[in-house]
């Protein structure tokens, strides 16, 4: 005897269909990371903290803790397109974020997919890759230089690592900035570059959303005094789910890095190595907020990122449509 309480599978369907607050869909490409600190774990959590769907395509595997990355397992190209095409044909996707998909190989063909979907914004992440062998990382540089890039909208990624791919070969007095790095990457098709972890006097660092021409937003953070696994995923994944959540790009960016601050401050211990994000800080208990003053932190923090988005908003291009 059927249950007389259990609703039809047509009404739970009509009701499905009929709602309007279904959350948007991000495509991470990235590798697996069986510490938590970094990599698919990283973008999942951070994602759906910005009240977006992800979808998670594995592209290999870390063999890591907490303190470092000892190797990577990559999975063949077609197993990536596999499970992306399957993805793709069945649900809308709002943004795609790429982050370590291990092979020149992945960056081929998710380049071509991208191509296939050149209306989604394609936000890019480059991680430090200084744990990897010198061979390898030329060759994966050369491919993301190459394939990815031209179709990226923007790139996000920490001012050292940025600078000593972009500008090599760079002899100035001073360190270059945003937007040198900025104009850099717009020579290889790139429209945005977000640069984090500009160090400033005083034990602060900067982060900075520039083109060739302008700073579109800053912001400065006074440095934690501690050494953080998965900061970059963090970041650049929250700013993905904004960004297909329809904020325009500067808004995005002060709420992303507005909740990069939060999960580094609340940033916990879980093995012997790096402290990890925590992603999920928001979860927490009322109880544990009132005696934080977490709560209050986080109204003074919406109402500035609210503040933000009354600002001229700057239109944000679809991959692979800047050409240089």
């Amino acid at each position: 005897m059927a249950n007389p309480h259990t609703p039809s599978t047509d009404s739970r369907q009509i009701q499905i269909e009929d709602s309007d607050s279904s959350p948007a869909c991000v495509m991470t490409f990235n590798a697996s990371d069986p510490s938590g600190a970094g990599g698919l774990t990283a973008d999942i959590t951070a994602i759906a903290s910005a009240g977006a769907h992800p979808l998670a395509v594995v592209t290999g595997a870390y063999v890591r803790d907490t303190a470092e990355i000892f190797d990577h397992f990559s999975f063949d190209e077609e197993a990536v397109t596999e499970q992306a095409r399957s993805a793709l044909e069945d649900m809308p996707v709002s943004a795609i974020k790429v982050g370590f998909v291990g092979s020149p190989e992945n960056i081929s063909t998710i380049a071509e997919i991208a191509s296939d979907y050149a209306d989604i914004p394609l936000i890019a992440y480059m991680p430090s890759l200084a744990w990897w062998e010198e061979s390898e990382i030329d060759s994966y540089l050369d491919a993301f230089r190459e394939l990815l890039l031209p179709q990226t909208t923007v790139l996000v990624g920490n001012h050292s690592t940025l600078w000593r791919w972009l500008l090599p070969d760079w002899s100035g007095e001073r360190n270059p900035s945003a937007r040198d790095i900025a104009k850099a990457a717009a020579d290889l098709g790139v429209p945005y570059t977000l640069v984090s972890g500009i160090p400033l006097p005083e034990q602060f660092i900067e982060n900075v959303l520039a083109t060739p021409l302008a700073v579109l937003y800053s912001e400065k953070f006074e440095r934690f005094e501690a050494v953080f696994a998965g900061a970059g995923e963090t970041l650049s994944a929250a700013l993905s789910a904004l960004l297909a959540n329809g904020h325009d790009l500067q808004a995005a960016t002060a709420e992303a890095l507005t909740y990069l601050d939060h999960s580094l401050d609340a940033g916990f211990h879980p093995g012997m190595g790096h402290i990890v994000p925590d992603r999920l800080f928001w979860a927490q208990t009322d109880v544990d907020a009132e005696e934080s003053g977490d709560e209050a932190d986080d109204s003074d923090a919406a109402d500035d990122a609210g503040d933000l988005t009354s600002n001229l908003p700057f239109e944000l291009p679809p991959n692979g449509t800047t050409k240089h």
